[in-house]
């Protein structure tokens, strides 16, 4: 039987997944710039007016990349044990998620072609930092509601904590001097680096 009408929503959620990944795929082979979309529905199976409504053009397509890596650990910020326990919990698939070979790879595509393309720029930076620091400042304050962190403008805090998170690692990551941390290495670094920063912050 030919269907007719409009796809199913779980047929459009594979549609859409499928066309994140084949963008994905080939944004790391060519970058932003030299990829057109033709090639991307080509690859993904769809039609060029299937990409453009779900992502509103190849900038729109490069945010919800980013956005759903972000997705991943912006889940994991739960209220689910200690303000120390969800920090850390947080901060593992951060940093897991943050330092994979193909997410160092597009922030490389990122630098290298953002001041060509500054739409991508504005993509990333909504889909990814701002969405994760707005979610981590949220947090902060409803801990500062309950007398657990002080007076601390908590996006401020929010701020503080993902640097001391990636803290100058990250650099040498992104610049190939380091290999990506494994698990049990990430544990390690998140631990130390959420002590020293609840540190500075937790009320007395």
């Amino acid at each position: 039987m030919i269907k007719c009408g409009r796809p199913s929503k779980g047929e459009e959620l594979l549609s859409r997944d499928r066309v994140l990944d084949s963008a994905l795929q080939l944004f790391l082979e060519h970058g932003y710039g030299n990829l057109s979309m033709e090639t991307i529905a080509r690859d993904a199976h769809v039609s060029l007016r299937t990409i453009y409504r779900h992502f509103d053009g190849k900038a729109g397509l490069f945010g919800a990349l980013i956005r759903r890596c972000s997705d991943q650990f912006i889940d994991s910020l739960s209220e689910e044990g200690t303000l120390e326990e969800s920090l850390v919990a947080f901060g593992r698939e951060f940093l897991f998620r943050v330092t994979r070979p193909n997410v160092l790879r597009i922030r490389a595509i990122l630098i290298g072609e953002s001041q060509q393309f500054p739409d991508l720029a504005t993509q990333f930076y909504e889909q990814g930092p701002s969405r994760t620091l707005a979610q981590l400042a949220e947090f902060f304050a409803r801990h500062q509601q309950a007398g657990r962190i002080r007076n601390i403008d908590p996006n401020f805090l929010a701020d503080q904590f993902i640097s001391v998170l990636r803290g100058e690692r990250l650099q040498r990551l992104q610049l190939g001097l380091e290999a990506p941390p494994e698990e049990s290495d990430i544990e390690v670094w998140v631990a130390k680096t959420t002590r020293l920063f609840l540190e500075g912050c937790l009320a007395s």
